[in-house]
């Protein structure tokens, strides 16, 4: 078996996240407010979101939301890789 590279694991976690992210904001971009509550209350299996589901959100705070996703993916991604590699030495 071969070792992962961890940077390019980690990029495509924090990619895959973004899109998911970019999935986010579209879906708040198009659905009424009441739709979007139904939309994220059935993917949450019934947790209501009214209180805290904002549709307001500046353009700003979804550019540092892009990037947030994006360090948070690349670090998960990277864990990951590292302790397959690091579970691929003990064998």
């Amino acid at each position: 078996m071969a070792t992962i590279d961890i940077r390019r694991f980690g990029f495509a976690f924090g990619a895959t996240f973004v899109l998911l992210y970019l999935g986010c904001v579209l879906v708040m971009a198009v659905l009424s407010k009441e739709e979007a509550i139904f939309f994220f209350n059935s993917l949450m299996h019934g947790v209501d979101v009214t209180s805290i589901l904002r549709t307001d959100m500046p353009f700003y705070e979804m550019v540092i939301g892009f990037v947030e996703i994006f360090i948070l993916g690349w670090l998960i991604g990277a864990t990951v890789a590292s302790l397959y590699n690091l579970a691929l030495k003990r064998k």
